[in-house]
């Protein structure tokens, strides 16, 4: 609990009370490998942090599966646009290793937020953060070609890209395992 509560700080710094609050309202579950977090078609109804392990958010579309986003130890997450506005999901979060997850209901950060205006301005600042990597991540897939988006990714996820398959990375990319291949003989 408190790594999550430290993550929470890297924002802004919390009071005692907020503290005790957001410890007192915050769930820890584990999710084995394989196991669906958030299936698509439901509402996001919780902001999620990885205690540890590894999660991935993606969809399906014409029997596609694109990848949004990895997240590990100490990260942050949700499918923000359903978490949000309350409305079913587009994308299904699952563990790709055996996870442990602390878990805040949108309800309870709607309170604490209410309550304590640090939890507030750090609530505003995830989304903030969130907002931008969503831009960036757009703005790569439509304007870098995939060796570019390769060597990003590579650089961005160092900590972790020996956890992830081939098969995940090229989806990541919006490539086939074969252009991977190819990309990954050139460096």
């Amino acid at each position: 609990m408190n790594d999550f509560i430290n993550e929470f700080q890297e924002f802004s710094q919390l009071d005692d009370a907020a503290k005790l609050d957001l410890g007192t309202v915050a769930r820890s579950r584990h999710f084995k490998k394989g196991e669906i977090i958030l299936p698509e078609g439901t509402i996001c109804r919780h902001l999620y942090f990885v205690n540890k392990g590894l999660v991935k958010i993606f969809s399906f579309k014409n029997d596609k599966e694109f990848i949004m986003r990895f997240f590990s130890e100490s990260q942050i997450f949700a499918v923000f646009d359903s978490f949000l506005t309350k409305t079913p999901s587009n994308f299904t979060i699952i563990a790709l290793e055996d996870s442990l997850v602390t878990m805040i209901s949108h309800t309870e950060m709607e309170t604490l937020s209410s309550k304590h205006h640090t939890i507030e301005k750090i609530f505003r600042k995830i989304i903030s953060d969130t907002s931008v990597r969503k831009t960036k991540r757009i703005q790569e897939m439509l304007g870098e070609d995939s060796a570019w988006r390769y060597q990003n990714f590579i650089e961005e996820n160092k900590h972790i890209v020996h956890r992830i398959s081939l098969g995940d990375v090229a989806k990541f990319l919006g490539i086939t395992q074969q252009s991977l291949s190819r990309i990954r003989t050139q460096k």
